[in-house]
C-alpha cells in the first residue's frame, strides 16, 4: 500500500457520530458551528421527499422543545416546507365522561406539538447539514470495531477506513452495536405486547386533536395528520396484533370498528405495520470516549409519544457541554466532562421510564375497583388547576 493509500485509510476526526438519524443528525447539526470536525456515520440513506407519496407509518410527535431545537438546527423550516402538522389539543379518557384533556390555550401557546414523519426529520436535517464544510456525511458506512484509550477512540469502518475520534456519539438505535463494542450492558424487559401503527384516510378527522382511550389489553390512540388523514395505534397482547396484520385492508377496518370510538367516522385503512414492546436503559451512559444518546441510551413505553423528544433532551445536553470544553481549548472527551451529561439526563430520562409504566400498567387490566379509581383519577386530573399545567408544560418541554 503506497502512501497516499495508507492517508486514505488512516483518518481523523474530533466527533464521530454514529447513526444518522434523527438524533444523530440534530447533534451533528447542533455541534457543527462550533467548527469541530465532525463524521456522521449512516449505513442507509432515506429516501427523498415527494409531495405525491403517502404518509410513512413511523411518525413521532414532536414537542414544543424539539422544535426549538430543529428551528436552532436550521431543520425545522425545511421540515414545514415539507410537511408536519400542528395539534392544539390532547385527551386521555377509558370511561366516556371521565376524561382528562390539556389544550394549547391554556398555556398561552399556539400548539402542544407537531407529527412529523421520522424519515422528514432526518431529512429536513440532512439538508441543513449541507452548509457545513466541517461535517462529513459518511453513507452507507457502518461500524465494524472500536478500540479505546486514554487520548482517543479507533473505529473501524465497514468500508475499511480507521478513524481516529476525541469522541464518539452513538445514535445508532435501540440495538446499538457501538453500546456493544463499548461494553455497556442494559436493563431491559418485554412488555408482553405489540403496538399496531394502523394508517387511515376519512372524509373528517379531528386534525387540532390526538387522542388515547386505555382499554384493559392496552390504549388505543388516535394521531391527526391533517383533516383527512391520520394514524391510528393499536396496543394488545402479540397474538392478537400478529393476527391483525395478517388482515387484508378492508377486513382490518372492520376490526378498527369494532374495537376503537366511533368518533372516527367513515374511514379506510391505507396500510399498517407493528412492532414489540420494550423496556431497556443503559447501565450508564459513558464508558471512555463513548456516550450513549436517544434510543442507544433508552427506550420507552410510546404511551406519551415522548421517546424522541427524550432523545433530543440528550442531544442538547451533550451539545451544551461539548461547546463549553470546545470554546475552553479543552479535552471534549475528558472522563469529568462526559460525566456531568451522564449526570444530567439519567435520572431525567428513567423518571420518565417510570411514570410511563406507572400508567401503562396501572390502565392495562380489568380489575374493577382499580377502573372506578383510575376513572375518578383522570375526572380529577382534569380539575387539578396549576398541577395539570405543570405536567402539560413538563410534557412539552417547557
Amino acid at each position: 500500500m503506497d502512501m497516499q493509500q495508507m492517508d486514505m485509510q488512516q483518518q481523523e476526526c474530533d466527533i464521530a457520530i454514529i447513526g444518522g438519524g434523527m438524533v444523530g443528525a440534530l447533534a451533528a447539526a447542533l455541534l457543527a458551528p462550533t467548527g469541530l470536525s465532525i463524521r456522521l456515520i449512516e449505513a442507509k440513506r432515506p429516501t427523498e421527499f415527494n409531495p405525491e407519496q403517502p404518509q410513512d407509518l413511523r411518525v413521532s410527535a414532536i414537542s414544543a422543545t424539539s422544535v426549538a431545537l430543529l428551528e436552532k438546527a436550521g431543520a425545522w423550516q425545511r421540515i414545514l416546507d415539507m410537511r408536519a402538522w400542528p395539534y392544539q389539543r390532547l385527551e386521555a379518557y377509558e370511561w366516556q365522561g371521565f376524561h382528562t384533556e390539556f389544550s394549547a390555550a391554556s398555556v398561552n401557546c399556539d400548539y402542544l406539538g407537531y407529527m412529523v414523519e421520522n424519515r422528514l426529520i432526518q431529512l429536513g436535517l440532512w439538508q441543513a447539514l449541507a452548509q457545513y464544510p466541517n461535517v462529513t456525511l459518511d453513507c452507507p458506512n457502518g461500524l465494524e470495531a472500536l478500540h479505546q484509550t486514554e487520548s482517543g477512540a479507533f473505529l473501524t469502518l465497514a468500508h475499511g477506513q480507521q478513524l481516529n475520534a476525541s469522541l464518539v456519539l452513538a445514535c445508532d438505535g435501540a440495538e446499538s452495536f457501538t453500546r456493544q463494542l463499548a461494553g455497556i450492558g442494559i436493563s431491559a424487559w418485554d412488555y408482553g405486547q405489540r403496538c399496531m401503527l394502523i394508517s387511515i384516510e376519512a372524509d373528517q378527522l379531528e386534525s387540532d386533536m390526538t387522542w388515547q382511550q386505555f382499554t384493559p389489553s392496552g390504549p388505543r390512540a388516535f394521531l391527526p395528520l391533517g383533516k383527512e388523514q391520520g394514524c391510528l395505534v393499536w396496543y394488545d397482547q402479540k397474538q392478537r396484533i400478529q393476527a391483525l396484520a395478517k388482515l387484508d385492508n378492508e377486513t382490518l377496518a372492520e376490526q378498527v370498528m369494532a374495537n376503537f370510538p366511533p368518533r372516527l367516522g367513515n374511514f379506510k385503512v391505507l396500510s399498517k405495520g407493528s412492532f414489540a414492546l420494550r423496556r431497556r436503559h443503559a447501565n450508564q451512559y459513558v464508558k471512555g470516549r463513548v456516550v450513549l444518546l436517544g434510543d442507544a441510551a433508552h427506550t420507552i413505553n410510546p404511551l406519551a409519544g415522548q421517546g424522541v423528544n427524550l432523545g433530543f433532551k440528550d442531544v442538547a445536553a451533550i451539545v451544551d457541554l461539548v461547546s463549553q470544553g470546545a470554546e475552553a481549548q479543552l479535552d471534549i472527551g475528558s472522563v469529568e466532562r462526559l460525566a456531568r451529561y451522564q449526570r444530567r439526563r439519567r435520572p431525567d430520562n428513567l423518571l420518565m421510564q417510570t411514570t410511563m409504566d406507572v400508567c401503562y400498567h396501572a390502565f392495562s387490566n380489568d380489575i374493577l375497583p382499580l377502573k372506578i379509581l383510575r376513572n375518578l383519577s383522570l375526572r380529577a386530573a382534569q380539575h387539578s388547576g396549576p398541577l395539570k399545567t405543570r405536567v402539560m408544560k413538563y410534557a412539552m418541554g417547557l
